[in-house]
C-alpha cells in the first residue's frame, strides 16, 4: 500500500505543479477568474489519481479486492500529498516567482467591486477586504489554504472512487 500511495501521490503531485506551471507561463494573461477556473480543473485532473492509485492497489496489489476503509487511506494520503505539493508550490510561486500577485489580485477584486457594487456597498466591501489583506499575504496562511483546498476536492474524489472501486 505504501508503495502506491507514494507513487500515485507523486504522480498527482508532479501533475498539479506541471499544470500550474503551464497555466502560469502561457495563460497568465487571461483574467483571474478564468485562472480560477483552470486551477479548480487543474485540481480535479491530479487528484484523478486517487482514483487510480486505489484501483490499481485494488487489481495489481490485492486480488482485486480493496474495502471502503482501505481505498478511503489510499485516497486521503494520495490526496494529502498531491495537496502538499500545491501549498507549497503556491509558497514559492507568491514569495519568489510572482511576489507582486497579492497586490495584483486584490487590485482586480477591488476595481471588479468598484464597477459592480453600489457606492455604499463597495465602502462596507473595501473594508472587509482591507481587514483581510494581511492574513491574506501570510505565507503559512496561503500554504495552508491553497493545501486545504486540494485536500477538500481530493477527499470528495476519494469518497465517489472508495465507493466505485471497493470490492470484498
Amino acid at each position: 500500500m505504501k508503495k502506491t500511495v507514494l507513487r500515485f501521490g507523486l504522480y498527482g503531485a508532479i501533475t498539479i505543479c506541471i499544470l500550474f506551471l503551464i497555466s502560469w507561463f502561457l495563460l497568465g494573461d487571461l483574467p483571474f477568474s478564468t485562472q480560477e477556473v483552470i486551477g479548480y480543473a487543474s485540481m480535479i485532473l491530479s487528484l484523478g489519481f486517487v482514483y487510480l492509485g486505489i484501483k490499481h492497489f485494488r487489481d495489481k496489489e490485492n486480488q482485486g479486492k480493496v474495502s471502503f476503509k482501505k481505498a478511503l487511506i489510499i485516497g486521503i494520503l494520495i490526496s494529502l500529498i498531491t495537496a502538499l505539493a500545491f501549498g507549497i508550490l503556491d509558497i514559492f510561486y507568491t514569495e519568489v516567482l510572482n511576489p507582486d500577485f497579492a497586490a495584483q489580485y486584490y487590485d482586480t477584486v477591488i476595481e471588479n467591486n468598484r464597477t459592480s457594487l453600489p457606492p455604499e456597498e463597495f465602502k462596507i466591501k473595501l473594508a472587509e477586504l482591507e481587514s483581510q489583506r494581511e492574513v491574506f499575504s501570510n505565507p503559512l496562511f496561503s500554504f495552508g489554504l491553497m493545501a486545504m483546498t486540494v485536500f477538500v476536492i481530493g477527499f470528495i474524489i476519494t469518497l465517489i472512487s472508495a465507493l466505485i472501486l471497493q470490492r470484498k
